[in-house]
């Protein structure tokens, strides 16, 4: 027997849910006519995966959107592919972050840097808290192992303190003031290294240098033996001195000589302070102390008293040694004088052959502007800007100015005082007139109209013609 009725759609282990026919919303199904029997369904047919339709676009509905690796999908339900989502991949996070991070890491590692050079203490040279090879510190602790008072001051003024060495690595970044005081401190031995000529005079006076005394009579240090009879000199033997190089006066004395002069002079100067002023500082540096006879005569000259103090200088100040030379320093001074006298002679040839200026010449004017049209042109400029109060002003004014002289009335300023015009005006035209109208004609309010202006011209000069002809 065969049954009429609707079958039950195919269920069973034989086809899976998943492979169902989906439904159709009903708001999407077109509305139909009922009908009075329903028809037999056609035999039930396998569909696409579930998965399949929901990659396939809706109608109506947009497409997905393409993502960072250039797949174009559709949006499906969740955890079932891809689809678009606003999550930066990876990739994308790193390629948008590496410049950040790589300046990051070059900030960091700057600031490291920067945090390991500021901790270094760093000393200028012959500085004797310097263990750097241009550093005095070994001679410093030989000096202090022998028993011997060290110290350090930045005051070239400070008095002596007793028997003293006063050590001044750089004594030309002084000024005059600071070596006229340290030359009347008094010291019972003063070291100079590498002075320049003015320094010399005021501390030395009878030590002149080699040459010129500057960096271009420098000699490089070298083995030179004594040959001379200074005791810590003798006793130290040849020694690696160079530098500058001077002459001793007539008593002083000459060490270690080198192109017929000395990089080590011992003078003895005014109040019995004894001067030795060395070339250059290069045998008591860390690196040079320990070879020939350098350790022994820089024992010699700087532990010869109880104490030696190091004079620091402050090395921010510019010396004029320092001073970086410009195109005029090259000029020699004689060519100042002969660019005078050529500008000189500029002048005068330009004063002899100038222009001479004639008398006036008069010239015609190109055109000749009567003065009629231009109280004419005026008055219609007045007319068209309806500036009744500027005219009346203008014909206040001079008529004013013209009855001042009339009367005797003095002008103050180009104009005269109204009071005195118009008590002035009334006198000349008593029983005529009285101050209140003339005041009134003269000084009164500016006109309303184009009649009232004609009005106040007419009687201005009316007036004026019985001022003069009362």
């Amino acid at each position: 027997m065969t049954s009429t009725g609707t079958p039950a759609p195919a269920t069973g282990p034989d086809v899976p849910p998943a492979r169902q026919a989906p439904q159709v919303p009903q708001a999407a199904q077109a509305p139909q006519a009922p009908q009075p029997a329903p028809a037999a369904p056609a035999p039930p047919t396998l569909q696409a995966p579930a998965r399949d339709a929901a990659a396939a676009p809706a109608a109506g509905l947009p497409t997905g959107l393409p993502d960072d690796t250039g797949d174009s999908t559709a949006a499906g339900a969740p955890g079932e592919g891809p689809g678009t989502s606003l999550t930066p991949s990876p990739r994308t996070l790193w390629l948008r972050s590496r410049w950040f991070l790589l300046a990051g890491a070059v900030l960091m590692v700057t600031g490291l840097l920067l945090a390991g050079l500021k901790g270094e203490d760093s000393y200028p040279p012959l500085d004797p808290r310097s263990t750097d090879p241009g550093g005095t510190h070994a001679v410093v602790r030989l000096l202090e192992q022998q028993g011997l008072g060290t110290g350090t001051t930045t005051d070239p003024a400070a008095p002596a303190a007793g028997a003293e060495t006063f050590v001044v690595p750089e004594p030309d970044r002084l000024t005059a003031d600071q070596l006229r005081a340290l030359a009347a401190a008094r010291h019972s031995r003063l070291v100079l290294i590498a002075p320049g000529s003015e320094t010399l005079d005021l501390l030395a006076p009878t030590v002149a240098p080699s040459g010129r005394g500057d960096l271009q009579d420098y000699v490089a240090p070298a083995t030179t033996p004594a040959a001379c009879s200074l005791p810590d000199a003798v006793r130290a033997g040849s020694a690696q001195l160079g530098g500058l190089l001077y002459r001793p006066g007539p008593k002083g004395t000459g060490c270690y000589p080198r192109h017929n002069a000395y990089p080590l002079v011992q003078e003895p100067a005014a109040g019995g302070t004894d001067v030795v002023v060395l070339g250059s500082g290069a045998f008591l540096t860390n690196d040079k102390i320990d070879e020939e006879g350098n350790a022994s005569l820089a024992l010699g000259l700087l532990g010869s008293r109880p104490r030696l103090t190091w004079l620091l200088p402050d090395y921010s100040a510019p010396t004029p040694a320092d001073r970086q030379k410009e195109l005029t320093d090259f000029i020699p001074e004689g060519w100042y004088w002969a660019g005078l006298q050529l500008a000189v002679a500029a002048l005068l040839a330009a004063a002899w052959r100038a222009r001479r200026l004639g008398p006036v010449v008069a010239e015609n004017l190109p055109v000749v502007v009567r003065a009629a049209e231009t109280t004419e042109g005026r008055a219609r400029l007045y007319r068209r800007a309806r500036a009744r109060g500027r005219a009346a002003d203008a014909l206040r004014r001079a008529a004013s100015t013209r009855l001042a002289p009339a009367l005797g009335v003095p002008l103050l300023h180009g104009a005269p005082d109204p009071v005195a015009l118009c008590a002035a005006v009334a006198d000349r035209l008593a029983g005529d007139s009285t101050a209140a109208a003339v005041q009134f004609l003269l000084y009164g309010p500016a006109p309303t109209d184009d009649a009232a202006l004609l009005r106040l011209a007419d009687d201005l000069d009316a007036l004026e013609r019985q001022v003069r002809q009362p």
